[in-house]
């Protein structure tokens, strides 16, 4: 059974796995689905076309749901979709999608989302991200999985962020981040690549070689990005271990749409 307090509103049509705990004075709405476990503290508004996954820990004062903000949006049924075992800390802001683009926001599994982090309309976010207090996601961001965003960051809209990138502490990152890069400041620049977090995750030394020669192409050889991309896909048969990475890396040059960060 679902525990829910006194004062807190759920609306008829809301439904609600096992073991589902809503706090004081938190509003769920009417199209809100939310799975086994998950806890929402108190203050929270749920509303929208709203689904959140299982083992959740929502905190308080959290705005989930709500309509998009862009002046398109006519009332349309867009949807926000959260994953598992998230954590989102206080006074967050996760919008619904809009028309224009597949019309749901998406969070993944295991996030670690911290005060204030607003999430726009439209963004994709992977799987164990973390993004610190204030950063904030203008419309259709995509954040790949392992993502880590410093306190106070903002991400223009349409940015994409490669898996495994790191943007230090208050990044104006207004063009698309390889994965495995790490930038920061405004104007934006590339430091290097994300070594520490690569071996916490288990990159041995092969895979982080590879990597480390992807950011030398990009970066400290002097070469158009036509010529890096090129020979960063030659890597796959010299660097067989890192297949993987490499066709990360191809895959989201060929996909990046703001220029990337260099």
């Amino acid at each position: 059974m679902a525990q829910i307090h006194p004062t807190a509103i759920v609306a008829p049509g809301a439904r609600l796995g096992e073991n589902v705990g809503i706090g004081p004075y938190s509003i769920v709405g009417d199209h809100v689905t939310i799975g086994e476990g998950t806890t929402v503290g108190p203050h929270c508004v749920i509303e929208g076309h709203t689904t959140i996954g299982r083992d959740n820990r929502i905190l308080q004062f959290c705005s989930l749901g709500a309509m998009p903000q862009d002046k398109k949006y006519a009332g349309e049924p867009t949807r926000l979709e959260i994953g598992d075992r998230n954590t989102i800390r206080e006074f967050c802001t996760f919008n619904t999608g809009t028309a224009q683009d597949v019309g749901v926001t998406r969070v993944g599994d295991d996030n670690w989302i911290m005060a204030y982090v607003h999430i726009a309309h439209d963004c994709q976010v992977g799987n164990q991200t973390i993004l610190a207090n204030n950063a904030t996601l203008g419309g259709h961001v995509h954040l790949g999985d392992w993502v880590i965003l410093g306190g106070l960051t903002g991400v223009h809209q349409f940015v994409k962020i490669g898996a495994h990138a790191f943007a230090g502490f208050a990044s104006a990152v207004n063009q698309d981040v390889p994965p495995f890069m790490m930038v920061d400041g405004n104007p934006l620049a590339v430091r290097g690549f994300n070594v520490e977090g690569l071996r916490r995750r288990g990159f041995g030394p092969q895979r982080i070689a590879a990597v480390k020669q992807m950011h030398r192409l990009l970066y400290r050889s002097g070469k158009t990005l036509e010529q890096a991309r090129t020979e960063i896909e030659a890597l796959s048969a010299s660097m067989p271990e890192a297949e993987i990475d490499v066709a990360l890396m191809t895959e989201f040059l060929s996909q990046a749409t703001r220029g990337i960060a260099r």
